[in-house]
C-alpha cells in the first residue's frame, strides 16, 4: 500500500461495498463515485499504471473486467456498460465500470458520462445495486477457471 492513495485505501473498505475481493483483484463502490451501477475493479497490489501490473494481474484482469462488466450490465440492465481507463489522477492501476442505462441522454453518453458523477450520486440507490450485481458476478465466475480464487468480501 502507498500514503495518500485512493484505490490502496479501499483495501479498508467497508464489506458491504465489496462486489468480490480475490488475491489480485476488487470491486467495489467508491467513495465520491457513488452513481447506481458504477464500480471500480482495481489491482489490489499499488501497481502504476497497467504497465506497472505483473504477470499474474495481468493474466487474470481480462476475466475480471469480462465478468464485472457482464454482472453491471445484467444486474442494472444495461443499453450499454463503459470500462474506463485514464491513470492520471489515480495512477494505481483501476477501471471505472459504469452502467449506461436508456435514461441517459445523448449529452452524458460515451465519455461525457463522466458528468454524471456529480449529478446522478446517490450513495443509497448504489447500495440497492450491489446485491444484484454481486451474486450476477458470483454466477458468471462459477464454473470459470479464473474464479477459483474469487471471493465475495474480503480475502
Amino acid at each position: 500500500m502507498t500514503s495518500n492513495c485512493l484505490m490502496c485505501d479501499l483495501e479498508n473498505a467497508d464489506d458491504a461495498k465489496v462486489v468480490f475481493r480475490d488475491d489480485l483483484w476488487a470491486a467495489e463502490i467508491v467513495p465520491g463515485y457513488e452513481v447506481p451501477g458504477w464500480f471500480f475493479l482495481r489491482a489490489r497490489r499499488h501497481a502504476d499504471r497497467i504497465t506497472g501490473l505483473n504477470d499474474a494481474e495481468l493474466d487474470t484482469f481480462g476475466h475480471r473486467a469480462r465478468n464485472m462488466v457482464a454482472a453491471v450490465t445484467q444486474a442494472t440492465n444495461a443499453e450499454a456498460t463503459y470500462m474506463l481507463m485514464f491513470g492520471e489522477k489515480y495512477t494505481h492501476f483501476h477501471v471505472l465500470i459504469t452502467a449506461r442505462g436508456a435514461q441517459v441522454p445523448p449529452d452524458r453518453r460515451a465519455g461525457d458520462i463522466l458528468k454524471l458523477r456529480l449529478e446522478q450520486s446517490d450513495p443509497a440507490r448504489a447500495m440497492e445495486l450491489l446485491p444484484a450485481v454481486r451474486s450476477t458476478y458470483a454466477d458468471a465466475t462459477s464454473g470459470s477457471r479464473s474464479a477459483s480464487a474469487a471471493t465475495v468480501g474480503r480475502s
